[in-house]
């Protein structure tokens, strides 16, 4: 089963994909952001396309716990995608996603001026991989 990670952000969506497998993350594409409900649409569509069986989008935390303003962002978008698309769709935690992201390229020696720009398929890479292992463990 195919699983689409999303990386809600103000500005653009990011988009991953995992292999059929569900064992790899890749980057799919990123989506600018227009509104909550064209968004959703776009997802949804994008994640028919890829005959995706689940997807997950990444929510972020404060240090008490509760989702923060951008957490609740990311989980209103998952409302409205839920009544765009019978797909299921799961939230995760998504802390930390760009800067893992960010650290991953530099480990893998990209250089300064290809990695310069936005993180935001490479967050979603970091928060599929990281459900797709949590998931393998258990």
């Amino acid at each position: 089963m195919r699983i689409l990670a999303v990386d809600h952000g103000e500005k653009r969506i990011g988009l991953a994909l995992s292999d059929p497998t569900a064992t790899i993350a890749s980057p799919l594409r990123v989506v600018k952001h227009i509104s909550r409900a064209i968004d959703a649409a776009q997802v949804a569509d994008i994640a028919t396309q890829n005959e995706v069986g689940l997807i997950v989008i990444g929510q972020s935390f404060d240090e008490e716990g509760d989702p923060n303003p951008a957490g609740r962002r990311a989980g209103r978008f998952a409302d409205e995608l839920k009544n765009q698309t019978n797909i299921p769709v799961e939230m995760w935690d998504e802390s930390f996603s760009t800067q893992d992201a960010r650290a991953a390229r530099i480990e893998l020696g990209v250089s300064r001026k290809k990695r310069a720009g936005h993180q935001d398929e490479f967050a979603a890479v970091a928060i599929l991989q990281s459900y797709l292992e949590s998931n393998r463990k258990s």
